[in-house]
């Protein structure tokens, strides 16, 4: 099975993921940051990647270290799971509307980290949660799982909306992306032989 856990403890947090490549969607986050949580239940849910997530951060200070520090733990997380990547499909693409929302993600699974983040949030915040900590999410999945990402705002009016269409997008690319190939199930996807 394609699973890992990755706990990662700092002064400013202390963290804990477990993830099931293979999974339903069947998720447990808890990060103390509502918005967060449920952005990572849709994360999950739509990438069909059981997921586990346990946070104590300094959020006396803000919500940055926790978000910040889950997409590392995640990315990890994902880069431990899929091990040497043979026999994945590597590349996934998703065009997500949701609502007034519309959100494009392309991402290759290469270990060649690379975030290009054409999103505009319209607020500065969703409820308490800055929406700035949405990119810094996804910088350190990026980042840590060795994931080159694209992620590209269409168009839309609400944050919450687009916040949401944004990790959705990621998952079903996600989804798509780890996803075994019955092609070449033996095979790592590159000309190089390795990823």
């Amino acid at each position: 099975m394609r699973t890992s856990t990755i706990t990662r403890k700092t002064a400013e947090t202390v963290i804990s993921v477990q993830i099931n490549l293979d999974g339903s969607g069947v998720y447990d986050n808890q990060t103390g940051v509502g918005f967060f949580d449920h952005m990572l239940d849709q994360l999950s849910r739509h990438s069909l990647i059981d997921m586990k997530v346990q946070a104590k951060g300094d959020l006396h200070i803000d919500d940055h270290h926790t978000v910040e520090d889950t997409g590392i733990a995640l990315g990890q997380a994902i880069a431990q799971a899929l091990g040497d990547k043979r026999g994945i499909r590597r590349y996934g693409s998703c065009l997500l509307a949701m609502d007034d929302a519309q959100v494009r993600c392309a991402l290759d699974l290469s270990a060649r980290p690379f975030l290009i983040w054409n999103v505009d949030l319209p607020t500065a915040k969703i409820g308490t949660f800055d929406t700035e900590l949405v990119r810094e999410f996804f910088q350190a999945v990026s980042t840590h799982g060795g994931i080159t990402l694209h992620v590209d705002y269409l168009h839309g009016i609400n944050s919450h909306h687009i916040a949401e269409a944004t990790f959705k997008s990621v998952a079903r690319a996600l989804r798509e992306a780890v996803e075994s190939d019955p092609r070449k199930a033996d095979d790592v996807p590159s000309t190089k032989g390795a990823l």
